[in-house]
């Protein structure tokens, strides 16, 4: 008797491996972020701590420099967007590799309260962008009479 491999075994095995690598990509996905979940851990990494009367909002930037940078900001809005240019390549060179690449990326982050866009400083090290953002001083509630 011969025995004969089932050809649907190993189109079972490629799905299956294929749903597991699918799975396992999933988990980085932002599915809170408005678009692009697929980006995962590509996208800028932001920390944003609150202080009585400032936010500071801390931004991974590897690779970029400063002039590469812009920071616009409303009241309840920061805006990063980075762009590095592609690199002029080497007529004469062949690659053996490259992966190096033009990138842009942009982040949005909303800001839990008002801040002051006049009094925002930015400063960037070692591919770190920090932003201070001082918050916009409300009147405290006061109390209303009812006629």
């Amino acid at each position: 008797m011969s025995s004969r491999n089932n050809p649907f075994d190993e189109l079972e095995r490629i799905f299956e491996r294929l749903s597991r690598e699918f799975s396992d990509a999933s988990r980085s996905w932002k599915w809170n972020e408005p678009s692009m979940p697929w980006m995962g851990e590509e996208s800028m990494a932001v920390d944003l701590v609150e202080h009585d009367d400032h936010f500071i909002v801390a931004v991974d930037l590897p690779g970029f420099e400063r002039e590469d940078v812009e920071v616009s900001v409303t009241d309840h809005m920061l805006r990063i967007d980075a762009k590095r240019e592609r690199e002029t390549e080497d007529k004469d060179s062949q690659y053996i590799r490259h992966e190096r690449r033009h990138k842009t990326e942009q982040r949005s982050i909303s800001l839990p309260d008002a801040v002051d866009p006049e009094n925002v400083t930015a400063r960037m090290k070692n591919g770190v962008l920090t932003v201070t953002l001082p918050k916009i001083e409300t009147d405290e509630a006061r109390s209303i009479d009812i006629e």
